[in-house]
């Protein structure tokens, strides 16, 4: 769940929906300069299906008594993280065997670039050992298998599997950068580009409420892009979960639309 604030207070987004925002952005993605990617609609569903693991957990979202609101996907303890980039290999693997390699593959790359193992207790890195033993041996029968597949096995190198991963964790950063709400300049580093290195994505809200962002350089196919997805207006704290839950099944919609330019 992400928590974007508005002049009028809290509205929640689920995961499911950012990552339906990251599924957007895949799929005008792409120009002369950033190059394409294939198999495009495999890829494409990836993106859009990247948090699938997380659609029990917003049923029924877990309250930070901290801070009297459901908890945001960085507070959750390591063992829920784990639990749910484990269910969502199966689930996405309905899907076929190239969206749920690189949903499995997104889950680990978070882990091995951005987890602070020395803030964990020994339980969480037992945890978060279990896991990425049991998802890197999902991937690998994946890739075995992809690549004795005719259709997929050109698909399925080492340089085409790891550009379609870093897009796939590039739109999810995107797309959590803009469903927050962008309040000041960003920028995302080691972005696939057509050839050559990696560049640079500078982001910069045009107003104050993170409805209009422009990127540069450009990288979508379209002169504008807009993304909508939908959140619920949240107001108040609670110290009881069961009551912040049914607030939440009672809550407003909030229709939320995103202008990106150049």
């Amino acid at each position: 769940m992400l928590h974007r604030e508005d002049d009028e207070g809290l509205i929640v987004v689920s995961q499911p929906a950012h990552a339906w925002v990251a599924g957007q952005m895949a799929r005008q993605w792409g120009n002369a300069e950033f190059g394409e990617f294939a198999p495009h609609e495999e890829v494409c569903l990836a993106a859009e299906q990247h948090d699938i693991g997380w659609l029990q957990w917003e049923q029924a979202p877990t309250l930070n008594v901290k801070t009297g609101r459901p908890h945001t996907f960085m507070e959750l303890a390591v063992p829920t993280h784990t639990a749910m980039w484990s269910s969502a290999e199966p689930l996405s693997l309905q899907y076929g065997r190239y969206p749920a390699l690189l949903v499995s593959m997104h889950g680990t790359g978070l882990y091995e670039k951005y987890h602070d193992s020395s803030k964990d207790s020994s339980d969480d890195l037992e945890a978060i050992d279990d896991f990425l033993t049991a998802a890197h041996a999902f991937q690998e029968g994946l890739l075995c298998d992809l690549r004795e597949d005719p259709l997929f096995s050109r698909h399925a190198t080492l340089e085409t599997i790891t550009r379609n991963q870093r897009l796939v964790a590039v739109w999810d950063w995107l797309s959590l950068i803009l469903c927050m709400g962008l309040k000041e300049k960003r920028k995302i580093d080691d972005v696939p580009v057509a050839k050559g290195k990696g560049k640079t994505l500078q982001l910069t809200p045009v107003n104050g409420d993170g409805n209009e962002v422009r990127i540069s350089p450009w990288p979508f196919k379209r002169v504008t892009l807009t993304l909508r997805c939908e959140g619920r207006r949240l107001p108040g704290k609670w110290k009881d979960c069961l009551k912040m839950r049914e607030a939440l099944q009672s809550a407003p919609w909030v229709p939320i639309q995103i202008e990106l330019r150049a």
